[in-house]
């Protein structure tokens, strides 16, 4: 029984080929959107055009086999979309040999000595499908977790003859320092100003990547890393250095830097380049000069063409505005390279090619407003100057205390706000507020924030303090991170808690719509009676932290009520919390992922957890005897002032901007 007519049949047998490679861009990322046996069958059709191998429409076609390979190849932009495509490398090689032997194969099957003119033009064709998909599956490999983690072993290094030097010594060698010594980051001073980051961010891009391979390191390998950002004269600078390093990390993963980047690496761009556009200049001599070939077909091999060329063109702009590049460039002390090097640099801002992940936008949710229907929306913000000064100083201030007491570290790792609670001496009031889950103190400081926030809108007569506003933001940030980026923070149930806060809210709203009260809801919240925990009113049934979170509120308005003077007070010990659960939100992250969001843009909690291990901050530091004695400024001594003062002042780090 034939269910379609022969006509259509023969039809689709003529077109589906010519219909499925000019779209091979668009399948070729997926290793099941391409289907061999749709190409063989191109081949092995009904018609007698399409079934004759060496009918000219069938040579044609045959001629198109190498342009998979390009396609297949990807642009150098983009390998892998997340971490778990580069453990399928060996799944990519094994696609790689076989798309060659059937692009191979129907190459040999179209040879005759008629139309030997076009098939002899696949073969550049063929070298540059062959280089695309070598290098793709190879930056696949080098960035897969077994591959990446043993780059970056070192050699086994037996250390000094012991027996020799207690032979003659019976001691510790007096060379011993020359070999424990780490490799200096020195950048010449003649360098071209704008080029120093670069050469900071690659020369720490080398040290802490083994973060992203679970690897540890020493307070020696690191020590040039904390001069650098204690020399740093403002946090924005600080910041943009840890942006430069996360970009190399990206290219790394998730890019063919690893092939492209390199002396072999231009090399194959290069050849692939000229392959291609011989291919093109060799097509264009043989259609003028062979007019039997289908018109349809012509314009589809000028359309592969054009897309080869193209993907070409783009990788060339990309690469010669990389940061690699740039790095590079500034290497030669030369007039021509500083001059191609200062053009690059002005244009890299104008044509925005660089998709160097930066310091992202802060996604946050809206707070209780009423509105709980609306929770699940989300909006962006810009990380500003403000706030990044003040995440800044705060960890800049956690590496002063740590310097002389390296052993500390894990500790100070583990503070979660109840250190900035302890400092501003409201221990006794508010450290209940973060002995729990780490999501419970999320929440309850979440809804603490937005209440006093709005409070605080309510006064018109004041003008709102820069550090409530840093508070809201990172309060509705670390609210984003445990309802849509959980695996980003400590395990627990903060969706669960999340909901059953917003069914009790609702519920306490539509109480007290039902007597008919018209209070805005940050009102109806302070105005409950919340003096007691909610687990010895409710039980511990319901997961919702509705009124732990207006108890909390309460204690930090009536700060408020005690001195008027208190409410900037108020704002900095509330910020200083949000940073401190930032910071322990980000050494608790597992570094991949960390690193699976880059991808996605990246998340202001990962800039924050590269920027703690630069100062030391991380559990991924190996603390050996007297093995680092920095010697840093000590902590600011308080001044005369009043206790409200000297609080502030524990939190205002040393001027290290001197060399």
């Amino acid at each position: 029984m034939q269910i379609f007519p022969e006509s259509v049949r023969k039809l689709w047998n003529e077109w589906d080929i010519r219909v499925m490679v000019p779209n091979q861009p668009l399948f070729t990322n997926h290793p099941h959107r391409v289907r061999e046996s749709a190409k063989v069958r191109g081949y092995q059709g009904d018609s007698e055009s399409v079934g004759n191998a060496h009918h000219p429409d069938s040579v044609i076609m045959a001629f198109w086999a190498p342009f998979l390979l390009v396609h297949l190849g990807g642009p150098d932009t983009i390998t892998a979309f997340s971490l778990e495509d580069n453990e399928l490398w060996l799944r990519h090689f094994l696609g790689l040999l076989v798309q060659v032997g059937v692009a191979f194969y129907v190459f040999l099957r179209s040879w005759t000595p008629d139309t030997y003119h076009v098939t002899f033009l696949a073969i550049p064709m063929f070298i540059a499908g062959i280089i695309k998909y070598g290098e793709r599956t190879w930056a696949l490999m080098s960035a897969s977790s077994e591959h990446f983690r043993d780059s970056l072993v070192p050699p086994p290094n037996p250390g000094l003859d012991y027996i020799e030097i207690m032979d003659k010594y019976g001691a510790v060698s007096p060379w011993l320092k020359s070999f424990t010594g780490s490799e200096r980051c020195r950048v010449d001073k003649n360098i071209i100003p704008d080029a120093r980051i670069f050469h900071e961010a690659y020369y720490f891009f080398k040290i802490f990547r083994r973060l992203y391979a679970d690897l540890i390191f020493s307070f020696v390998e690191i020590e040039d890393s904390i001069h650098v950002i204690f020399r740093k004269r403002s946090a924005e600078e600080a910041f943009s250095l840890i942006e430069v390093e996360l970009g190399f990390i990206y290219d790394v993963l998730y890019t063919k830097a690893s092939t492209v980047y390199s002396r072999v690496g231009g090399i194959l761009r290069l050849i692939s380049f000229i392959s291609s556009v011989s291919a093109f200049a060799g097509f264009l001599i043989i259609v003028n000069k062979h007019r039997y070939y289908s018109r349809v077909d012509i314009v589809i091999s000028y359309i592969l063409f054009a897309g080869a060329i193209a993907l070409e063109i783009y990788a060339l702009i990309l690469l010669l505005f990389s940061d690699w590049t740039m790095l590079w460039l500034s290497k030669h002390k030369n007039p021509v390279s500083n001059q191609i090097y200062r053009a690059i640099y002005s244009l890299r801002f104008a044509v925005n090619v660089n998709k160097r992940p930066g310091c992202p936008g802060i996604q946050d949710f809206s707070g209780i407003d009423g509105k709980l229907d609306k929770y699940h929306q989300i909006y962006f913000e810009d990380v500003s100057a403000e706030l990044k000064e003040c995440i800044f100083q705060h960890i800049k201030q956690k590496a002063v205390n740590l310097f002389g007491n390296e052993s500390d570290v894990k500790e100070m790792c583990s503070w979660r706000g109840n250190k900035v609670i302890e400092i501003f001496g409201a221990t006794a009031a508010l450290s209940w507020s973060v002995e729990g889950e780490f999501d419970e103190s999320i929440l309850i400081w979440h809804i603490a924030t937005d209440l006093c926030y709005r409070d605080n809108e309510n006064r018109v007569s004041q003008n709102i303090s820069p550090k409530a506003k840093i508070s809201k933001l990172l309060s509705d940030y670390m609210l984003y991170l445990l309802l849509r980026r959980p695996l980003m923070l400590p395990k627990g149930i903060g969706q669960i808690r999340f909901r059953d806060t917003v069914a009790e809210a609702e519920k306490l709203f539509e109480h007290e719509t039902a007597h008919r009260r018209e209070e805005p809801t940050s009102l109806i919240m302070l105005q409950a009676d919340s003096s007691f925990p909610q687990a010895s009113v409710k039980g511990s049934v319901s997961k919702s932290s509705l009124f732990n979170g207006s108890k909390l509120a309460k204690s930090l308005l009536s700060f408020d009520m005690e001195n008027a003077c208190n409410l900037e007070w108020k704002w900095e010990m509330i910020s200083n919390v949000w940073v401190e659960m930032l910071c322990y939100a980000a050494n608790q992250c597992r570094w991949n992922q960390h690193a699976n969001h880059l991808a996605r843009g990246g998340q202001l909690i990962t800039h924050v957890s590269l920027l703690m291990a630069h100062l030391g901050i991380t559990e991924q530091l190996k603390v050996l005897e007297r093995e680092c004695m920095i010697q840093m400024p000590p902590p600011m001594a308080p001044s005369n002032n009043s206790a409200h003062q000297r609080q502030r002042n524990h939190w205002n780090p040393p001027d290290t901007d001197s060399d």
